[in-house]
């Protein structure tokens, strides 16, 4: 390059020459495979940009290649809500429940399907799946799946991902696009030896990685993860013709500049659906990414539309299984754990052994009952699988290969731990340790707290946990936000910056969300998506706090059980002081209502009330799609009441909306009014 000063504009356009020319040959490589220049010219342009950036950062541009470096350090991930909901697929797991999918499928469509329908076949990766949405040709969010109506912002570690576009041509205006983001088989070994070899805990699978890849808070660091991209789904797009078929909208794609997994394929019928099930099955172990079966889809978009979708999945789509992989091992030992709740849980320490790419060394037993039924023994021969792909689990003890002295496991009398009494309610399996106190309850409690879907704490784990209870610094959860920065850097392993890290990651998790907390707190059955409904139906913790088990039952997917145990959690003195504590701390006890996509979500500030019995869908089906949908569920009728979704034998609710003249909506409506088709 000379050395003579270049002016502005020259710089620009410059600038721009080189972000149009690495956009270009980004694209020879990663999508068509067919390079046009060496790596070598290839840094060489991207790092005259870089000089170019660094010396006029004013020119930095959101979708320059450059960024694939990594952002700045995020303080947190946002949520916001899908456009579009984001709903995970049915799965079967034969070949004869595929063609009872597609009977029930014909069924929906009624004429539309009584002739061989066309399908497009496709591999399900073991990923990250991911909807991105571009403005004026740009990358603007991209999110999580989440609960498939909401999902985390990890837009600027997607932009780190090389396979995935942060630019568009020019004639598009807007487009949201799905796909899977993962990580390629010899990458993830490579990382976990790395991980190793630094002493940090391996990923257990290639999904727990690209999971966690993306939600790290510094995208410089996803920027090191080679992570991979594939399009399953073009859900929108403006300023270009939207094809008709599903097959066409992949093709497009492609044509755009995504990468599109060649596997996929068009068929007619389900005999040649079966054959490809069968053929990708056959290969799976030869694909250089996890698998755990295929997709297939109705290829006609209008017959998608037709077909529409159930509160939990489309109808005109379905995941084949593939059948778990298997393994045969040793079982070396049988420990009883203690949880958070005190459930007693037997564990088989097995003699490592590899299985689909990872290598299993202990598997849960469940309870007592599973324990017995399975009749698992110290130096058992058993067979194991990974149910799902992802969770191992023994399948059944090979009699013929159990040594003479093996004999049945003995449970214990009393907790394992602490020596606390132990008590089973009825119609239960699961043994409970009672002792508050027990230390691994307590233990457990702290994890879970801090863990990633709850409070978010990052770097506190399981050797740090361990050492803060060996010296007693923490007696409850609360305790957490009263340790002091000495204390903490008097520990092993923690300099005086890791020790600020921590305490700064203490403080940040004050601010999370009411719904966090609940989930955080560890009440028995109060799952995330359970949290997240309490949250919205009592905003602060007080309202919840003072709720009758009447008041917690009117909550969508809240019942007698469910209500018991958290008016039993709220109702402990020791719970209530914890709660005092973390309040006083400045931990965050208001449910703030997540952050919608752009127009807002489609029931925003509707409230609804249910009655009667609806042609296709559950009660709670209806109350999470209007959740999902930004809306809310009440028992009763008011002026203030949006609609009354009636269905047969409604009764006295919907006289009473008649008379308060507040509108009535059947099934169908309902399902227009958020598909955006009224």
């Amino acid at each position: 390059m000379s050395s003579v000063p270049l002016d502005k504009s020259h710089v620009r356009r410059r600038a721009e020459e080189l972000r149009r020319l690495l956009w270009h040959h980004r694209r020879r490589y990663y999508v068509d495979n067919e390079p046009e220049i060496s790596d070598a010219e290839y840094d060489a342009l991207e790092r005259e940009l870089l000089d170019l950036e660094r010396s006029h950062p004013d020119l930095i541009t959101p979708d320059s290649p450059t960024r694939r470096v990594g952002a700045e350090p995020l303080q947190s991930l946002a949520t916001l809500r899908h456009t579009t909901p984001m709903l995970s697929l049915d799965n079967t797991y034969s070949l004869e429940e595929l063609g009872e999918w597609q009977d029930r499928l014909r069924r929906v469509l009624g004429e539309e399907g009584s002739e061989e329908m066309r399908f497009c076949c496709e591999l399900k990766i073991d990923g990250v799946s991911l909807s991105m949405i571009y403005e004026g040709g740009a990358l603007a969010r991209a999110v999580t799946r989440g609960d498939g109506f909401q999902g985390e912002e990890v837009t600027a570690n997607a932009r780190t991902i090389r396979s995935l576009l942060s630019r568009l041509p020019h004639d598009v205006e807007y487009a949201e696009v799905r796909g899977e983001v993962f990580f390629p088989l010899k990458a993830f070994q490579e990382l976990n030896r790395q991980r190793e070899a630094a002493g940090e805990p391996a990923f257990a699978n290639p999904r727990n990685a690209a999971a966690g890849t993306l939600r790290l808070l510094d995208p410089r660091l996803t920027a090191q993860r080679p992570l991979d991209f594939y399009v399953w789904q073009l859900v929108d797009i403006r300023g270009v013709s939207m094809p008709r078929t599903h097959w066409d909208s992949l093709a497009l794609a492609k044509d755009l500049g995504f990468k599109v997994n060649p596997l996929a394929r068009r068929v007619q019928g389900m005999k040649e659906v079966e054959s490809y099930c069968l053929e990708m099955q056959s290969h799976r172990d030869t694909l250089p990414y996890e698998v755990d079966g295929c997709v297939i889809k109705l290829d006609t978009l209008a017959l998608q539309r037709q077909a529409w979708q159930t509160a939990r999945a489309p109808r005109w789509a379905v995941a084949y299984k593939f059948p778990p992989r298997q393994a045969t091992t040793t079982v070396r030992d049988i420990r009883v754990q203690v949880g958070r709740t005190g459930a007693l849980t037997p564990v088989a320490i097995l003699e490592p052994v590899s299985l689909a790419g990872t290598t299993i060394s202990r598997c849960t037993l469940h309870n007592e009952e599973e324990l017995r039924r399975k009749d698992v023994r110290v130096g058992d021969r058993v067979l194991i699988e990974r149910g799902g792909d992802v969770i191992p689990k023994i399948v059944k003890v090979i009699p013929d290969a159990r040594p003479a002295e093996a004999v049945p496991f003995p449970w214990p009398e009393s907790c394992p731990v602490c020596g606390g009494e132990l008590l089973k309610e009825e119609e239960e399996v699961i043994s409970r340790c009672t002792n508050l106190s027990c230390p691994a309850r307590l233990r457990e409690s702290l994890l879970h707290f801090a863990s990633r879907r709850a409070m978010d704490i990052e770097g506190l784990g399981e050797a740090l946990v361990d050492q803060v209870l060996e010296k007693r610094l923490i007696e409850d959860v609360s305790s957490l936000y009263r340790l002091k920065h000495a204390e903490v850097s008097a520990l092993d392993r923690m300099a005086e910056k890791s020790a600020g890290n921590l305490l700064e990651q203490i403080e940040r998790s004050k601010e999370r969300d009411l719904s966090r907390v609940l989930y955080a707190l560890g009440i028995r059955f109060v799952g995330e998506k359970t949290a997240e409904l309490l949250a919205d139906a009592f905003p602060a913790m007080d309202d919840l706090m003072d709720a009758t088990e009447e008041d917690l039952q009117r909550v969508p997917e809240v019942g007698p059980r469910v209500a018991s145990a958290i008016r039993q959690f709220f109702h402990q003195p020791r719970n209530r002081e914890v709660i005092r504590r973390l309040r006083n701390a400045g931990v965050k006890m208001e449910h703030t209502a997540p952050r919608g996509a752009p127009g807002g979500a489609i029931l925003a500030g509707k409230t609804f009330v249910l009655t009667g019995r609806l042609p296709t869908l559950t009660r709670d089906e209806v109350a999470r799609l209007i959740h999902g949908h930004g809306g809310k569920v009440t028992a009763s009728v008011s002026r203030k009441t949006s609609y009354v979704l009636a269905g047969e034998e409604s009764g006295s609710k919907l006289e009473k909306a008649r008379v308060l003249g507040v509108p009535a909506l059947t099934e169908a409506a309902f399902l227009r009014m958020i598909s955006r088709e009224e």
